[in-house]
């Protein structure tokens, strides 16, 4: 064998040594590079996390944005809801007196306090100086508790037949009226309640026509209203012996309205406010009770009746969301008594049964609380201005039509006569 050379032993030595170096570098680079891998690995996540935080922050500040933009929108909207009542009450205003200019002024505009509130004192105190005025009329045959419920209505002893010493209950062959009056004083107020009872409607075998007694009185008390406004020397304050509201008791029979029923209800609805109630509903269950309800709405609708309180008498929004609530309960399902009993260390005004205590005023009894607060306590002063503005002002308006017509049948050139000094029977016999 020939012995290697110098220059190739050096050759093989410098190419081992490079073997040796690039296998001593070769770890070193792959951990470089794991390093950097695992660097950049972090600093993506880095800034995954600082991402999702600055999508949050956007997220929140749009949704701030958007509730922003809602409550903008909510007060635009209320802006424009005031503007236009501002128009439509100065549009009201400039038409009531044409020619006039007119402004409306809110209390915020004004430079300090006036005191208009003021007048709402004045006219409690003369209220209560004067007193009020409420006639009410109670309708049904015989045994359905009238006496009790208007009793139990005022918590006093106000009808005929409580007022009435040695009263004897007897069938009357004609429908006849009679009227009570009281003075009842609450706190300081004072009102004449008068109680107009019906006594023998309903009662008889031939039932025609029976309804005609109650329209004639009800007509005679706007002709005597009427005859006081034509006077030349009118009184300060006109004695009011108007109906304002027609109780009308319907027995709790379970079926339909009967054709006494529609047809009263149909020609005295014209002419007063009339409340229908089912008498001594607790001979009802409360589903029987709910069917029976829902069937005379049914009947009043298909008849055309109209009971109290009408829509088209409804004044506002908040005014008609109440009387909504009020004619989807009509007709009041009621119970009345004058008798208080014990329940739970309490006394209630209550009937007593074998089987418990039936609560007058509980709500979950029967709905006398619902109709003492129509009649009383939210809507008396409205049922004397339906009375007094629609009813009786359709009366008097077809009353001095045909006073007009006679009038000019007479050949008469003026009315009242001459120099207004016709005296109280002429006037009467024009009317």
């Amino acid at each position: 064998m020939l012995m290697p050379t110098w220059k190739e032993g050096k050759k093989k030595h410098k190419e081992t040594a490079a073997d040796l170096e690039t296998d001593l570098h070769s770890p070193m680079e792959e951990r470089e590079e794991k390093e950097r891998g695992i660097m950049g690995q972090e600093q993506e996540d880095q800034g995954k996390c600082l991402e999702q935080p600055a999508s949050m922050n956007t997220q929140n500040s749009m949704k701030a944005k958007e509730e922003k933009g809602m409550k903008e929108e909510e007060m635009k909207k209320e802006m424009e809801v005031e503007m236009e009542l501002e128009a439509e009450v100065k549009v009201e205003l400039r038409q009531s007196v044409p020619g006039l200019q007119m402004s409306f002024i809110r209390g915020t505009d004004l430079f300090g306090y006036v005191g208009i509130e003021a007048v709402l004192d004045q006219m409690r105190r003369k209220t209560m100086k004067a007193g009020l005025e409420f006639n009410i009329m109670v309708v049904g045959q015989s045994g359905l508790g009238k006496s009790t419920l208007v009793n139990t209505l005022f918590k006093s002893k106000v009808s005929r037949k409580s007022c009435t010493p040695n009263y004897e209950e007897k069938i009357s062959k004609t429908v006849k009226l009679h009227s009570v009056s009281h003075v009842i004083e609450e706190k300081g107020v004072k009102m004449k309640l008068t109680v107009v009872d019906t006594p023998g409607f309903g009662d008889q075998i031939n039932n025609d026509n029976c309804w005609e007694p109650i329209v004639k009185h009800v007509n005679e008390q706007y002709e005597n209203f009427l005859r006081e406004e034509l006077h030349i020397n009118r009184k300060r304050r006109i004695p009011d012996s108007r109906v304002h509201c027609c109780i009308y008791f319907l027995p709790a029979t379970g079926h339909r309205l009967r054709p006494i029923d529609v047809e009263f209800m149909k020609r005295l609805g014209k002419i007063v406010s009339i409340v229908p109630v089912i008498a001594k509903a607790d001979t009802l269950t409360i589903e029987e009770r709910q069917e029976f309800k829902e069937r005379i709405r049914q009947d009043l609708a298909a008849n055309g009746i109209r009971v109290y309180p009408q829509k088209e008498y409804d004044e506002d929004p908040e005014e008609r969301i109440l009387n909504d609530r009020i004619r989807e309960s009509i007709p009041f399902a009621v119970v009345g008594t004058d008798k208080e009993h014990q329940v739970n260390g309490n006394k209630v005004l209550g009937r007593k049964t074998k089987w418990g205590i039936i609560e007058v005023e509980n709500v979950a009894h029967c709905e006398f609380a619902n109709l003492r607060d129509l009649l009383i306590r939210s809507h008396l002063q409205d049922l004397k201005d339906v009375t007094h503005d629609i009813h009786y002002e359709s009366y008097r308006v077809r009353r001095l039509n045909e006073s007009n017509m006679n009038v000019s049948e007479l050949g008469l050139s003026t009315w009242p006569l001459q120099n207004g000094c016709a005296d109280k029977s002429e006037s009467d016999s024009h009317l």
